[in-house]
């Protein structure tokens, strides 16, 4: 058997080993030089404001040459901090105001008014709940509004039958309660275009005066404490810019001023909003 000579692999020739070291050490050289220059350039103005705020702080004074790269920081020590001058504004202390001072308070309501007020929404609070009339009240006067959709028909003075118990309820509740009454009747601004009222002064008027007689018919209110006014268009509630907002606007209101009841009924707790 004749043995065949064992060739050898040829092996490209490589780099040598010491080139990775070397090249690894001029990178760090790189490095290095990089953060040298980014140290040497720096900002002037900021290392001139930042010597100025560290003089400060130590309580002492600073000296820096307006050349480029500036001189070196010196400081002088002294006794005392150089502080701002305090302006005229820091010298005029501000006024303290204790918001718990006792005193009353800017709009208050008489117990005749809540009373009253009380009265009413408990009596008609049904009617309340369906916006056929609001009853609201100020520091002087409880007002009760009447929207003319549940108590007229259009263009006319006459009460709807069905706002007659309602009103007998009214006077129930004033009949215990002292205070002149009011009855305004209102109107949007559109003229009116009927042969009965010449215009809308004399159809308010009318609605006001209806009221009226219900709230003396019987006698429990006495007729002396009582007067009727028409406004037509005036003191609207809303701008008469819809047909909404005008009948919002159409409306007949009692305004009783100073009331004054008894004792019977507890009203600690009010559900209505004081008018603006």
């Amino acid at each position: 058997m004749v043995r065949q000579p064992v060739r050898k692999k040829k092996h490209g020739r490589g780099s040598p080993a010491w080139i990775v070291t070397f090249a690894d050490l001029a990178t760090l050289l790189l490095t290095f030089f990089i953060l040298l220059l980014s140290f040497a350039e720096m900002d002037i103005e900021k290392y001139r404001a930042m010597a100025n705020s560290m003089a400060v702080a130590f309580g002492s004074n600073q000296v820096i040459g307006d050349d480029i790269g500036g001189s070196p920081l010196t400081l002088i020590e002294s006794d005392t901090v150089s502080l701002p001058e305090p302006s005229e504004s820091a010298i005029d202390e501000p006024e303290f105001i204790d918001e718990r001072a006792a005193g009353e308070a800017p709009t208050r309501i008489p117990p005749g008014v809540i009373d009253l007020a009380s009265r009413m929404i408990q009596e008609l609070e049904a009617e309340v709940a369906s916006e056929a009339l609001t009853i609201n009240y100020d520091e002087n006067r409880v007002v009760i509004r009447f929207s003319e959709e549940a108590t007229f028909r259009s263009g006319d003075a006459a009460i709807k039958p069905e706002m007659i118990p309602i009103i007998e309820r009214v006077v129930d509740v004033l009949s215990g309660c002292t205070g002149d009454l009011l009855v305004s009747g209102y109107s949007d601004d559109r003229p009116i275009s009927s042969g009965r009222y010449r215009s809308n002064w004399d159809l308010s008027a009318a609605r006001a005066v209806s009221v009226v007689h219900e709230l003396v018919l019987n006698r429990q209110v006495p007729a002396d404490r009582v007067v009727a006014a028409g406004r037509a268009e005036t003191n609207p509630l809303v701008p008469n810019d819809s047909e909404e907002n005008r009948a919002k606007n159409r409306r007949v209101e009692i305004a009783i001023r100073d009331p004054e009841c008894d004792d019977s009924i507890d009203t600690d707790r009010l559900p209505v909003e004081i008018m603006p």
